[in-house]
């Protein structure tokens, strides 16, 4: 009976009860061997301000108490995370900003080879292996401390990046002032690389986070830079550093649903992308008008569409760039255009109608292309051509 009364005694008392003791004693030394090293063995961490160093001093500090309480509790499972996590609770929350993960490992192996080096001084008779092991499975358990830390980091910084890029997509389509844009891109990182060009397109659906990190990979495979949200049913990116807007869009378009992928006009800079972004959104709620559309397509190629949707900046550019260029070039190409339709096409027939040799009207038409960029001879030209000279006739004071 007294034989089990003194075992029930002795279970009583910690593991590793007289090294728990000694450890106590040391915990201070620890930690401070353990930033010597640090300084010692990583340029880095010597490179890093007093006040940073500080912060990591109080971690290591945090380490060697939290492996104390530890060893006190026989290494109980259920406390471990909530003693691994009070370690990098003790720093500061821009630490973690400060140091890359790697860096924290290599200041955590600092901290337990410090460790592992007194386990002769530290560890009782007989107790050498059993504190070895047990610093060895602590220093597992602040491993994975470490990667929730960071895990943590990651996930708030990426919802805040991903609100961001919302609020600059927002201010983009409302047109708002270029300091806005400016301090918001800034506050992404974003590098403004030239051209910037807006892409548009249908939305595969899910969740946002998900749709908008399938733009991203496809981004960095394409080496341009984005700033993308998704809105209603729609994508919108903001690309840049995208030397052929129309071929990096194809790039992305993996990562869009089905539907029409528009692409609106480059421009210089961030500051100058409102407009290219209401080329897009024009161009794709007037896409579904132009089945054959290639995909992606410029919206500068769905002019006559747009027109038609009730875009003004469509209107103008039809009217000014197209007919305004035929009126300027004269030579009678006005009216070889019209006659040339209204024949259907036909050049002999559009020839006797003015009165002129076939080769007359086949120059004159050269000379409409030449002019404006768009063939007669080509059906989708002509009815871009046939949409201009409608809309120079009905705004002729513009």
């Amino acid at each position: 009976m007294a034989q089990v009364s003194k075992s029930s005694r002795g279970s009583s008392a910690p593991p590793l009860a007289a090294t728990l003791r000694r450890v106590e004693r040391s915990a201070g030394s620890l930690a401070s061997s353990s930033v010597v090293r640090m300084e010692e063995t990583l340029p880095w961490f010597r490179a890093l301000p007093a006040e940073q160093r500080s912060s990591v001093m109080l971690v290591a500090q945090a380490g060697i108490r939290s492996l104390v309480e530890w060893l006190r509790s026989g290494g109980n499972a259920a406390g471990t995370q909530e003693l691994s996590d009070e370690v990098f609770a003790a720093a500061p929350r821009s630490l973690a900003r400060s140091l890359t993960l790697t860096q924290t490992v290599q200041l955590i192996k600092v901290v337990i080879d410090v460790a592992e080096s007194e386990v002769n001084e530290l560890a009782a008779t007989g107790e050498k292996e059993a504190l070895a092991e047990a610093i060895l499975k602590f220093s597992r358990e602040i491993a994975f401390s470490a990667a929730r830390v960071y895990a943590r980091a990651a996930e708030v910084r990426g919802s805040w990046d991903a609100r961001l890029q919302a609020l600059l997509v927002d201010a983009l389509l409302r047109g708002d002032s270029s300091d806005v844009l400016a301090s918001r891109a800034a506050a992404l990182g974003w590098a403004d690389a030239p051209p910037v060009a807006v892409v548009v397109g249908r939305s595969p659906g899910g969740d946002h986070t998900a749709v908008l990190h399938a733009v991203y990979r496809a981004a960095r495979r394409a080496r341009v830079e984005v700033i993308g949200g998704v809105h209603g049913d729609r994508i919108v990116v903001v690309m840049g550093g995208a030397a052929d807007p129309i071929a990096s869009a194809e790039q992305l378009s993996g990562a869009f649903g089905d539907g029409p992928i528009v692409v609106g006009p480059a421009v210089q800079s961030l500051d100058h992308a409102t407009e290219s972004a209401r080329a897009a959104l024009a161009g794709y709620r007037a896409a579904p008008a132009w089945p054959g559309a290639p995909k992606p397509v410029a919206a500068d190629a769905l002019l006559p569409e747009r027109a038609l949707a009730g875009d003004p900046e469509a209107r103008r550019a039809l009217r000014t760039e197209v007919f305004g260029s035929l009126s300027r070039a004269g030579g009678s190409l006005l009216e070889t255009l019209d006659a040339f339709f209204a024949t259907g096409g036909v050049l002999e027939s559009a020839a006797r109608e003015l009165y002129v040799h076939p080769n007359t009207v086949r120059y004159r038409l050269k000379r409409v292309a030449e002019v404006t960029g768009l063939s007669p001879l080509d059906g989708r030209d002509a009815f871009g051509l046939r949409m201009a000279l409608a809309v120079g006739r009905l705004d002729p004071a513009g």
